[in-house]
């Protein structure tokens, strides 16, 4: 059964012109992460088994086309070899460079691939499957340009649909978990070094 708190927020979210559905049993979640090797974190489950999200904005993980959905959890690697390629994107922990783009790619999407997996929550808004605990921080992603949405799910939802109305009741963390890999202001500091960059329209689109 979800959590009682979460049903209030997916109340909260319909009254403020989100749409759902009834939300994932149990075996829609077990299918879905399956299909797709990953496990939701115990908030993200509980917030989709009070309710599914729907609309376009929206990952469908009961009818969606497999194909968007996969997609879907591709942009943040896309979005890093593409800016491996446009606007020399290159993190001094991975190693020297190689003089090859294929070679550089191939080693940027490695260490992507054994990262904690973004999960898709809304648009390029995402949330890491790992570690697997409620608490974990919501990221807005584009090629490398990642910053903090939310400190958890919750602020998160507060921040994108609430307009930060008060919502005491529900405590927010005071700091932010950080996340194998993800590092936001290590990937900041690297990405803005070199001044202006080359965006990629199709990397940044959700399907």
């Amino acid at each position: 059964m979800a959590d009682a708190m979460w049903g209030d927020i997916v109340g909260i979210l319909c009254n403020n012109g989100v749409e759902f559905e009834p939300g994932l049993t149990d075996a829609e979640v077990a299918a879905v992460e399956s299909r797709h090797g990953f496990r939701f974190p115990p908030d993200l489950r509980a917030f989709l088994q009070a309710g599914l999200p729907v609309g376009g904005d929206f990952p469908d993980w009961r009818d969606g086309e497999e194909v968007a959905l996969r997609r879907w959890l591709e942009l943040p690697r896309r979005g890093i070899l593409f800016d491996i390629e446009h606007n020399g994107f290159w993190l001094d922990e991975w190693g020297p460079r190689s003089a090859s783009l294929g070679e550089a790619q191939r080693i940027a999407g490695e260490l992507v691939s054994a990262a904690p997996k973004l999960i898709p929550i809304y648009k390029h808004r995402l949330m890491p499957s790992e570690p697997h605990a409620a608490g974990n921080p919501v990221f807005s992603v584009h090629q490398t340009d990642i910053i903090y949405y939310g400190v958890d799910l919750r602020d998160y939802l507060i921040h994108e649909f609430l307009a930060r109305e008060d919502v005491g009741v529900w405590p927010i963390p005071e700091t932010v978990r950080r996340v194998p890999f993800w590092d936001i202001e290590r990937f900041l500091s690297v990405r803005w070094a070199g001044g202006a960059c080359v965006l990629d329209n199709s990397a940044g689109q959700f399907p």
